[in-house]
């Protein structure tokens, strides 16, 4: 029995996606994305209205869907993708906020790993701490792509947190351990990829900087104008 279309993804044919996917958290983002980066996009999938495209960028066959917010969301969408429509490499390009003073609004981080306070890793029954990375290579024919555009490359580790609103306050604390930047995604992003064999990385444009004024970009500006990410993550995609 064919696993196409699955519960969550429309698409009925194994290669409607290309072999890299760019994910941005917002439904819109992505959709932004195809129309603007890509070329003949198709809508390849909308249900529950996260969209879906695959088109061409320079030549290569790529795709842009959305993950939705959070860890159990993008666990399903990039499960699917990596299991049952056979993409290789998911780029996660998305909004976060700094937690390094070094990090200002628009600058792009590089999540070298991803810290967590997520229990998502209890599934694989593992007898220890599981430390979720990014795929080397993918991250490093990322940050050539970002030097080669004129863009500061900030990498190390991330924090994929489960709570946005943090009663805990505890971002000042993983501060004093060097991590760079919180959002709500890529630990579950990069263990998928482990478990599936695949590539990950997450490329995040710092959105707020809540430990310093709390200054933040507008939620059309997060949709908009986090363009130099998108070039990044395109320029990496795999033919």
């Amino acid at each position: 029995m064919s696993n196409l279309p699955t519960p969550h993804i429309a698409a009925t044919e194994k290669d409607a996606f290309a072999k890299t996917v760019l994910m941005p958290g917002d439904p819109l983002r992505a959709k932004y994305i195809a129309e603007n980066f890509l070329e003949n996009p198709v809508l390849v999938n909308n249900t529950r209205g996260v969209q879906g495209y695959t088109g061409y960028y320079k030549g290569k066959r790529v795709s842009v869907m959305a993950s939705g917010m959070g860890m159990p969301s993008i666990g399903i969408y990039s499960y699917e993708l990596y299991n049952f429509y056979d993409v290789d490499t998911i780029i996660r390009v998305g909004s976060a906020g700094a937690i390094s003073p070094e990090l200002h609004l628009r600058d792009v981080v590089f999540g070298l790993g991803a810290c967590t306070n997520s229990a998502y890793a209890e599934q694989y029954r593992l007898p220890g701490t599981f430390a979720p990375t990014a795929d080397f290579k993918t991250l490093q024919k990322a940050v050539n792509a970002a030097e080669r555009l004129g863009v500061k490359p900030f990498i190390g580790n991330i924090l994929s947190s489960d709570n946005f609103y943090d009663d805990a306050s505890s971002l000042a604390d993983w501060q004093k351990m060097g991590v760079l930047a919180v959002e709500m995604e890529a630990a579950a992003l990069y263990m998928n990829a482990a478990r599936s064999g695949k590539k990950a990385l997450a490329i995040c444009t710092i959105s707020d900087c809540p430990l310093a004024g709390g200054e933040e970009c507008t939620a059309l500006e997060r949709e908009q104008t986090f363009n130099k990410m998108i070039e990044i993550a395109l320029e990496t995609a795999d033919e």
